[in-house]
């Protein structure tokens, strides 16, 4: 532009970028196609390690190896190790032209490492393409993958999708920071209630690696808690790592740590950030800016450096198991981190797993708890209503609730908001004994019995039919399915109060906090939110929709649900009280009566073992048409101690409804069969399912043959 315009070279200079990007958009609406990365045809090579090792991103197992491409003279500086590349796949050894292969679609891959000579003995293509030359895969991330895929029997560019969020060059262009100074250890606090707490602390602070598995007091003290940790470790130099369920306890533990540290000391790693911010957030992790992680599920594979503390919120949540194959969940994917990296690991929630105390019976990890007198001083009283009580109680039959939480409930009102926990629907009831209410299980194989609808009872698991059922608890013969009255109740409850707002949060709204004014909050399971101050008391109605499940973990988890909802009343010495609506002699009643979560899961842990259960046994579900499955069976070399349960039918998807992980596609008539092994059998197990699977893919024009190894959920 000339000076004639009233602009010299300074006002060219500015609109020269703003000409770019109108020529950028034109182009763009123009739909001209980009220019395709070039062939390479008669380019010299690399002088030095011309080949590299290439993991494509197809994530198919009989693709589940490096592919070795030459490296052109002009790509050798950026094509490091770890860097994103763009290669050309697919084409065979049709066309070779001046000893290189071309032809093939472009498609996205890893450079793994670079070699002076391939072990092909065949032309290679040539790298189309550095995408970018940061590299995003180093080492120790390439070798957790490896290890995540091959437990779970998928493949590795399945898992590196996981770990490696999508590239956004906005975010590559700025500089890295330089890392903050090691803060102080941190005064033990509220870590002084456990008897181990300080002492863990104080392991973290001095370079040690303690492993432990902690049964958090109730309240809302649980994040300042990891915080603290968080910052033991960073005192000892090195970075630590912290994983939970969801986005609302990620933002407890961002606050909680910016209150300890101070603000761009950590890295927030969640969905809801936005792909820009969140791949940003996760250079700053892997250029070593940022030692400390909190966040989601995808946070389990953050490249933190000089990794000192990997740790677990709440493993039993549902949100800890990855829906992506090959389905990797949290607590094992951090387990195999502390492990190979020789680092702490912590454990914790308010209930405790039986995985959890698996670790701690192994020795593994040594629990950490407080004694029973905190314990008592920290919860709420709790008091049950069972059926005896409901059938006496004519204010139950007449409004569908019991006389005692019409009380509680009214006496709570009087000193803040009242919490009711509503079991959400989809809660499908199990049959269980009509006169104590133990589970029915199959003779066979204890799988859970249900009724088809011409009333023969079959096994979820083996599909036998049970024509002589008997209770093994008590002799009786009869059987009920439980009924879910639970949004009726809710109404009643609402009518009853009719000066008292009611706040509800579900699926279509979930509340972060209210107030602590009196009200009544509804909830379904996992979505109750905080009170100021605490709840003055809870009701947890219908507790058979919860314990009737058809799961191996029905009363597990209807125990952790129960105390997540507890947790947040107020401790007993301040009037806070929990009504549960469930027989108290049933044991996850009990435990949750005494708060004693981590009792409930031995004695869980011990009865699974003498029956072969989870976790003790490791177990996959095969899931696919029945002809397809049949054959995959057939031709699958399981371990020779491994036991093949079912295959029974899989509920039939109706079209237009939303389809549950792992069910079949819509209208599809699929079968599911277990494939079960006894202790330290689960590699071979893996193995063997991987490479049917493998070959079978390598087949083509099969029907689909789903695999998932420690299935949530196996009735």
């Amino acid at each position: 532009m000339s000076s004639e315009n009233g602009q010299g070279d300074g006002g060219a200079e500015r609109t020269a970028p703003e000409q770019l990007a109108l020529v950028r958009d034109a182009v763009r609406k123009a739909g001209v196609p980009k220019a395709k990365p070039r062939t390479w045809r008669g380019a010299p090579l690399a002088k030095e390690l011309p080949v590299a090792r290439v993991l494509v991103d197809k994530g198919v197992l009989h693709l589940d190896r490096y592919f070795d491409y030459a490296v052109p003279e002009e790509l050798d500086e950026a094509a490091k190790p770890g860097v994103r590349v763009r290669v050309r796949f697919g084409a065979g050894g049709r066309r070779v032209r001046e000893g290189r292969r071309e032809g093939g679609g472009l498609i996205d891959g890893f450079l793994v490492e670079r070699v002076a000579e391939s072990d092909y003995a065949g032309p290679l293509a040539a790298l189309a393409q550095v995408v970018s030359p940061e590299p995003v895969l180093d080492a120790g991330l390439l070798g957790l993958a490896r290890a995540v895929a091959d437990r779970y029997a998928g493949s590795l560019a399945d898992v590196l999708q996981l770990a490696v969020p999508p590239r956004h060059a906005r975010a590559e262009a700025r500089a890295a920071a330089e890392p903050p100074p090691a803060p102080p250890a941190p005064e033990p606090g509220t870590w002084r209630r456990y008897g181990r707490g300080p002492g863990f602390l104080d392991a973290l602070a001095t370079g040690g690696s303690p492993r432990a598995v902690w049964t958090a007091l109730p309240g809302p003290e649980w994040a300042d808690e990891i915080a603290r940790a968080v910052q033991a470790t960073l005192a000892s130099g090195r970075g630590a790592l912290v994983v939970v369920p969801a986005g609302r306890p990620a933002a407890r533990v961002d606050a909680a740590l910016t209150a300890l540290l101070g603000r761009d000391r950590h890295a927030l790693l969640t969905a809801d950030a936005g792909p820009e911010k969140r791949y940003r957030e996760w250079l700053a992790v892997r250029r070593g800016a940022v030692r400390a992680v909190v966040g989601t599920r995808a946070a389990m594979f953050a490249p933190v450096r000089d990794l000192g503390l990997v740790a677990v919120w709440d493993d039993g949540d549902d949100g800890h198991s990855d829906d992506n194959a090959p389905h990797p969940h949290v607590r094992e994917v951090l387990e195999l981190r502390a492990a190979r990296d020789k680092c702490g690991f912590l454990l914790g929630g308010w209930s405790c797993t039986v995985e959890a105390a698996q670790l701690v019976e192994s020795g593994w990890a040594l629990p950490l708890s407080a004694d029973r007198e905190r314990v008592r001083s920290a919860a709420p009283l709790v008091r049950t209503v069972g059926d005896q009580d409901l059938a006496r109680d004519e204010a139950a039959r007449a409004a569908r609730l019991p006389s005692l939480a019409w009380q509680i409930v009214k006496e709570g009102l009087r000193d803040g908001p009242v919490l009711v926990q509503v079991p959400r629907r989809g809660y499908v009831p199990r049959m269980a004994c009509a006169q104590c209410r133990a589970p029915a299980r199959c003779a066979r194989c204890a799988g859970p019995l249900a009724a088809e609808d011409a009333g023969a009872l079959r096994c979820g698991w083996c599909g036998c039919e049970e024509t002589a059922w008997h209770c093994p608890e008590c002799g009786g013969f009869r059987l009920r399915a439980q009924i879910v009255g639970a949004r009726r109740t809710a109404e009643e409850l609402g009518r009853a109060f009719p000066a008292v707002p009611v706040r509800t949060s579900g699926r279509e709204q979930v509340l972060d906090t209210v107030p602590g004014t009196p009200a009544l909050v509804v909830s379904t399971p996992g979505a109750e939110p905080v009170a100021e101050g605490g709840y003055a008391a809870a009701l947890l109605l219908d507790g058979w929709a919860m314990l009737g499940r058809p799961d191996l973990r029905a009363g597990e988890e209807a125990l952790r649900r129960w105390i997540g909802a507890a947790a947040l009343v107020r401790p007993q010495g301040a009037g806070g009280t929990v009504v549960v609506v469930a027989e108290p002699t049933l044991r996850p009643v009990q435990a949750l009566v005494r708060w004693d979560p981590a009792g409930h899961a031995v004695r869980e842990l011990a009865e699974r073992a003498e029956i072969g259960f989870p976790p003790v046994s490791r177990m996959a579900a095969v899931s696919g048409p029945p002809e397809a499955l049949a054959d995959f069976l057939a031709a699958a070399r399981l371990p020779g101690d491994a036991e093949v349960l079912g295959p029974v039918p899989l509920p039939v998807t109706d079209p237009g409804r939303p389809r549950r992980v792992g069910a079949p596609p819509p209208g599809e008539f699929w079968e599911r069969a277990l494939v079960r092994v006894p202790p330290g059998r689960g590699a071979a197990l893996a193995v063997a399912l991987k490479t049917a699977q493998a070959a079978r893919m390598a087949r083509g024009g099969q029907e689909p043959v789903r695999i998932r190894i420690d299935p949530p959920d196996i009735g």
